[in-house]
C-alpha cells in the first residue's frame, strides 16, 4: 500500500513547479490551486482533500498546513508528518494496490485480490466457492489482455 498523502502532495508540487514562482511563494495562491485540483481527483484523492479541509464539504480548515510549507518548499515527508500529528486518519489513506496480470502468478493471489480483479474489470463470479473457480476467471481475463498462460 502506498500512502496517499505522499503520492499526492508530490503530485501537487509537481504541478507547482510547472507554475510562475510568483504563485509558488504565496501561500494563499497554493491554496487555490489546491482547492482546483481537489475538485477533479479520484475518490482517494477526494478524501485526502477533504480531510485536509480543501473541499466544499470539509468540516476542517486545515489547508494551510500544507500550503504555507509549501511556499517554503518545505519536502512533503515532513508536510504529511505534520499532518499525521494533527490527525492520524489521514495516514490511514492508501491506494491499493496494483495487481499487474501480465507479471503476477495468478494461483497464489488470494481469494480477496481475486475478487478485487473481477471487480475492476466489470465481472463476477457467482456461485463460485472454491479459489480455482476464481484463479480460472482471472486467467481468462488475463489472457484477454495478451498474457500467455504460465
Amino acid at each position: 500500500m502506498v500512502h496517499l498523502c505522499i503520492t499526492f502532495l508530490t503530485k501537487f508540487r509537481a504541478t507547482l513547479d510547472g507554475l510562475d514562482n510568483s504563485i509558488q511563494s504565496d501561500h494563499t495562491k497554493i491554496d487555490t490551486v489546491l482547492r482546483k485540483e481537489c475538485k477533479t481527483t479520484q475518490p482517494k484523492d477526494e478524501r485526502f482533500c477533504w480531510y485536509i479541509g480543501a473541499t466544499e464539504t470539509s468540516a476542517t480548515g486545515m489547508t494551510q498546513m500544507v500550503t504555507k510549507p509549501m511556499s517554503f518548499h518545505k519536502p512533503v515527508e515532513k508536510i504529511c508528518g505534520e499532518l499525521h500529528k494533527k490527525d492520524a486518519s489521514i495516514c490511514d489513506l492508501k491506494y491499493e494496490k496494483q495487481i499487474d496480470l501480465k507479471t503476477v502468478n495468478i494461483k497464489k493471489l488470494k481469494v480477496k485480490d481475486l475478487k478485487k480483479i473481477l471487480e475492476q474489470h466489470g465481472q463476477n463470479c457467482k456461485g463460485c466457492t472454491e479459489k480455482s473457480e476464481y484463479v480460472k476467471k482471472v486467467e481468462a481475463i488475463a489472457a484477454s489482455q495478451g498474457r500467455s498462460e504460465l
